[in-house]
């Protein structure tokens, strides 16, 4: 049912509501995650319950700019898997099948879609699914990780007080945004500062990884499945995460909606402005 209070949840619309979202060029905004370990102090939907929250927020916040997709909540994680509760997807499975939603979509004629992640371990594979898209379809379909644009990265350094390797995973920052969210469902007397990762010049974990990128079985350098600093978190700095993942979600519909939809042209020599050349037909390869 239409609704003009709260996020217009894709679900919940008749057929001709479907059709009239994507008339009024709504940006169509699909939450991704998975699930899995987070140590012992928090649940193993910490994944998907953040970047939910966080969809649902950004979607109240422009509810007239945005429809909000259920959440795809499986995912690409197969080095978790030594501990219990992990759940994962071949990569190509996941891979099409986020591919799929977006033709989906774009068959009911939605021309710009949102995939927000928040398991690092499936962002390639989003990314590639929102490529394979767009190389069928004149749609804008982006594909982002939260908490990543400069202006994230800026309130991450200000409320954080780990040490670099403090934010990777069921660390200072997950730790935080699910006390913001749930405090109920954080054990804090179970929470650890566990970083086992063998570090380098290059490579590291943290929010924002080193250049070098190395994976391997994640019970090979962590116990616990926490790596980074757990009791370091609060509310507080939770809720500033939020907040900020928030605006920055706002930005990225307000981006894409700004963005003129793409179009192809027939190569030209020389230089200028790709809109002199003629159309490609879309039949064409």
């Amino acid at each position: 049912m239409w609704s003009e209070r709260g996020p217009l949840r894709y679900e919940r619309l008749t057929w001709p509501e479907v059709r009239r979202a994507a008339a009024e060029e709504r940006v169509a905004l699909v939450p991704v995650a998975t699930l899995e370990d987070h140590g012992p102090h928090l649940p193993v939907d910490t994944d998907l319950r953040i970047v939910t929250e966080i969809c649902e927020r950004a979607a109240a916040e422009a509810s007239g700019r945005v429809v909000l997709l259920p959440a795809i909540p499986h995912g690409y994680d197969p080095h978790h898997m030594d501990f219990p509760g992990a759940i994962t997807i071949g990569w190509d499975t996941f891979t099409r099948y986020c591919a799929d939603v977006g033709r989906s979509l774009a068959h009911h004629g939605f021309r710009r879609m949102l995939f927000l992640n928040g398991h690092g371990s499936n962002q390639n594979l989003v990314e590639m699914a929102a490529r394979l898209v767009m190389v069928e379809r004149p749609e804008v379909l982006a594909a982002a990780f939260y908490l990543a644009s400069p202006e994230a990265a800026a309130v991450i350094e200000r409320v954080r007080d780990s040490s670099r390797g403090g934010m990777a995973h069921a660390c200072e920052l997950e730790t935080s945004i699910y006390l913001a969210i749930d405090p109920g469902a954080v054990d804090m007397d179970l929470a650890v500062d566990e970083r086992g990762y063998p570090e380098g010049e290059h490579a590291w974990l943290d929010w924002s990884d080193g250049s070098l990128k190395l994976m391997p079985w994640w019970s090979a350098f962590s116990r616990s499945g926490v790596q980074g600093d757990a009791t370091r978190a609060t509310a507080a700095k939770g809720r500033a995460l939020l907040e900020a993942a928030v605006a920055e979600c706002v930005a990225y519909v307000d981006e894409l909606l700004a963005k003129p939809l793409p179009e192809r042209h027939e190569p030209a020599e020389g230089s200028g402005e790709p809109q002199g050349g003629a159309p490609v037909d879309r039949g064409r390869p």
